[in-house]
């Protein structure tokens, strides 16, 4: 079993930056990527970004490319989405995710789920 907890939601401004923060404990060993989804009201869960464990590759959607950045602390099995450049069509809950491959863009191949953090951005 793998605990997922998100952190770091919040409202912002349009052009203004979040950084959102995501452990996973339990047995994480049996996985090697994270990532972030997110879903907006009225629409489906979509893919953000995506880090794999071991190696650092990572992937974005091209929805956030060149405005977020997704890293990883080894040590503490954290992983960070840092949000720059924020724009209302941001607002979402974000989900973080834990799972085998980190270029998975279907939210049922990702094993476990954080219960959501709310990320709100006026304009």
């Amino acid at each position: 079993q793998v605990h997922v907890v998100e952190s770091g939601g919040g409202l912002v401004q349009a052009g203004g930056s979040l950084r959102l923060s995501c452990a996973a404990s339990g047995r994480t060993f049996s996985f090697n990527a994270m990532g972030w989804f997110r879903q907006a009201p009225g629409k489906e869960r979509e893919y953000v970004a995506s880090i794999s464990w071991i190696g650092g590759s990572t992937n974005y959607a091209d929805s956030v490319k060149d405005r977020f950045a997704i890293s990883r602390d080894n040590a503490k099995n954290t992983v960070y989405l840092q949000m720059n450049s924020l724009k209302p069509e941001d607002t979402a809950v974000y989900y973080c995710v834990v799972g085998t491959y980190y270029i998975t863009f279907s939210p049922s191949s990702w094993h476990y789920w954080g219960q959501g953090t709310q990320v709100t951005v006026s304009s």
